[in-house]
């Protein structure tokens, strides 16, 4: 077989093989937080606190073509809980709030984003807090790069979990929404 025939015949399979390519779809990235801040912000008697979770991390598998794919989990050591304020941290840690004793962790799970433009999506997912589970959406902006950064906002109604019922379920003293925010950066995954 001559040179120009071999070259006929493999030139559909070479076009074949490209279109392949275009059509397959683009495989999510997978990454680890390389550094973070995840905060809670709350009233006590009309007097605004911020508290943060020092110690929480973060995976994340993303692709913006397909944020419908994407897998988002956080785990958050209780424990770690500071409000600048001993008496306050003391306190959360206690079976009326957190009860690290019992539950030592939180954990916020999501299996897809939905894309709402620019950069910003919604994570629908699932909080288990104080071994209760409870659907909490997480409004998302990504920004894309060799260290990506997702920025993260959410409310989370602490009596739905428990936390500061009985004596402290008064909203008029602390208020039932809970707003929480984070700030991770990314690694790819090793």
């Amino acid at each position: 077989m001559d040179t120009r025939t071999l070259r006929n015949r493999l030139r559909p399979l070479a076009f074949a093989a490209a279109l392949a390519a275009f059509a397959a779809p683009a495989a999510a990235a997978d990454y680890v937080q390389s550094s973070g801040a995840l905060s809670f912000a709350s009233e006590y008697q009309g007097e605004t606190f911020v508290g943060l979770f020092p110690d929480f991390s973060t995976t994340l598998s993303f692709d913006p073509a397909a944020p419908q794919d994407a897998k988002l989990d956080v785990t958050i050591p209780l424990a770690t809980a500071d409000t600048k304020n001993g008496d306050r941290d003391s306190t959360l840690k206690t079976a009326d709030f957190f009860n690290v004793a019992r539950f030592a962790t939180a954990r916020y799970t999501a299996n897809g984003f939905r894309s709402v433009g620019d950069n910003r999506y919604v994570a629908d997912g699932t909080l288990e807090l104080r071994g209760v589970k409870k659907p909490v959406s997480l409004a998302i902006t990504w920004t894309p790069g060799d260290r990506p950064v997702l920025s993260g906002k959410a409310t989370v109604k602490r009596l739905d979990f428990g936390v500061g019922a009985g004596d402290w379920g008064d909203v008029s003293i602390i208020p039932n929404d809970v707003a929480v925010s984070t700030r991770v950066t990314f690694r790819a995954a090793p």
